[in-house]
C-alpha cells in the first residue's frame, strides 16, 4: 500500500476571501491527498482527522479577544459579516458556489466549530452534513438555527411534509435573519453591541429598500407569465412573496434527489401546459437535464442562471445576498417579459 500525503502548513487550512475579511474553512483546497491502493473513504478521513486535529490544535492562547463565530452557507456568512463588521473573526465553512444540501464536511469544519464561540447555521435541514457533525460533536459554542425564527412553508419530500429551507427568497425573512443574528452576536459581545445595532440597522434599510424593489419589478411582468419553473424547489418564499406561481420543478426541495425520466417527461408537459416564455437553471446544479426540459418543450432557457443555495463569487453580480437578489430579480423579470430598473440602494 504507497500513500503519498501532499502536506501544507495549518495556517493555510482555512482560505480567505479578502473582499469580506471572512476565512472559508475549504479543507479540500489546502489539503491535498494521492491516494495509489484501495483504501477506504473511512479509513482516510480518520488518518486525515487525526493528522489535522494533531497538528492545528492551537498551542498558544488566541490573539484576539473578538468573538469567533463560524457560519455555514454563504448567504449566513454575508449577513453576519455586514452586521458583525470588524469587530468579530468570521469563518465561513461553504466557499462561494457550494451546495448546502449534498455538502461533505472536512476535517477544518471539525477544527473551526471546536474553536467557535457562536455557530450560526440556517436549520430546517438546509445543511444535513454540517448539521449532523455539529451535533455529533461536543461543542461549547452557543449554536443557533436563524433560518428557524421564520415560520416555514411546507412543502412534500418523500411523501411527508416538511420544512422548506430556503426562507431567504423573502427579503422580510432575511430582515428577521438579520435580527437573529444581532441578537446572537450581542450574547457572545455585549460591549459591542452599540455597533452591532448599528450595522443591522443600515442593513435593514437596505433591506426593506430591495423587498419594495423587488415587488416593483415582478408587477412589469404580463399577470398571464408570472409562473416559475426551475431546477429545484427552491424558490416557493420568492413566488409567494412577489406574486409568482412555481408551475413545476425537476427536483424537490434538496438537491440530494435524483430526477427520474418520469419526472423530467411530466415537467415537460407542465412546461408546455403553462405556456411560459422561459424556465431557469440554478448556478449550483448541472443544467444537462432542465436544458433538456426546455428543448422538448419548446422554450427558450434563460439565458442567465439563478442563484438558489449561494452567493456568487466575489467580483460575480451576485457577490453578497442584496447583489444575489438583484442578480435574480433581474435575470426572472426580463426572461418573463417584464422590464427591469436599477437598484439604487438607499444612502
Amino acid at each position: 500500500m504507497l500513500l503519498l500525503l501532499r502536506w501544507e502548513t495549518c495556517s493555510s487550512l482555512c482560505c480567505t476571501d479578502k473582499r469580506l475579511n471572512v476565512a472559508y474553512s475549504n479543507g479540500t483546497s489546502c489539503f491535498r491527498a494521492a491516494v495509489f491502493s484501495s483504501l477506504s473513504k473511512l479509513s482516510l478521513l480518520g488518518l486525515v482527522m487525526g493528522l489535522l486535529l494533531g497538528a492545528c490544535t492551537p498551542s498558544a492562547p488566541r490573539e484576539s479577544d473578538k468573538p469567533r463565530v463560524v457560519s455555514t452557507s454563504t448567504i449566513l456568512t454575508d449577513l453576519t459579516q455586514e452586521v458583525g463588521g470588524d469587530e468579530i473573526e468570521l469563518t465561513g465553512i461553504l466557499p462561494p458556489g457550494s451546495d448546502p444540501h449534498v455538502y461533505e464536511p472536512v476535517p477544518a469544519d471539525t477544527v473551526a466549530f471546536e474553536r467557535a464561540d457562536l455557530i450560526l447555521y440556517n436549520g430546517f435541514n438546509l445543511e444535513p452534513g454540517l448539521i449532523r457533525m455539529m451535533n455529533a460533536a461536543g461543542l461549547r459554542a452557543e449554536k443557533l438555527a436563524v433560518g428557524e425564527v421564520v415560520t416555514p412553508l411546507q412543502l412534500e419530500k418523500e411523501g411527508v411534509r416538511v420544512p422548506d429551507p430556503h426562507v431567504w427568497g423573502d427579503v422580510r425573512n432575511a430582515i428577521a435573519m438579520t435580527r437573529a443574528i444581532q441578537a446572537g452576536l450581542t450574547r457572545v459581545a455585549p460591549e459591542d453591541q452599540a455597533e452591532f445595532a448599528r450595522n443591522a440597522d443600515a442593513l435593514i434599510r437596505e433591506l426593506e429598500s430591495l423587498h419594495a424593489w423587488i415587488q416593483q419589478q415582478i408587477a412589469t411582468i404580463p399577470p398571464a407569465q408570472r409562473r416559475l419553473i426551475t431546477t429545484h424547489d427552491a424558490f416557493q418564499y420568492f413566488a409567494n412573496a412577489y406574486g409568482l406561481e412555481v408551475m413545476g420543478t425537476l427536483i424537490g426541495i434538496s438537491t440530494e434527489e435524483q430526477p427520474s425520466a418520469q419526472r423530467v417527461q411530466k415537467l415537460v408537459e407542465a412546461v408546455k401546459s403553462a405556456r411560459v416564455p422561459a424556465i431557469f437553471a440554478e448556478t449550483t446544479i448541472n443544467p444537462r437535464l432542465i436544458t433538456t426540459v426546455a428543448e422538448e418543450a419548446g422554450v427558450k432557457l434563460a439565458p442567465k442562471p439563478l442563484y438558489s443555495d449561494s452567493i456568487g463569487a466575489p467580483g460575480s453580480n451576485a457577490a453578497t445576498y442584496v447583489d444575489m437578489m438583484v442578480a435574480n430579480t433581474t435575470t426572472i423579470v426580463e426572461a418573463l417579459g417584464g422590464q427591469v430598473t436599477p437598484f439604487v440602494p438607499p444612502r
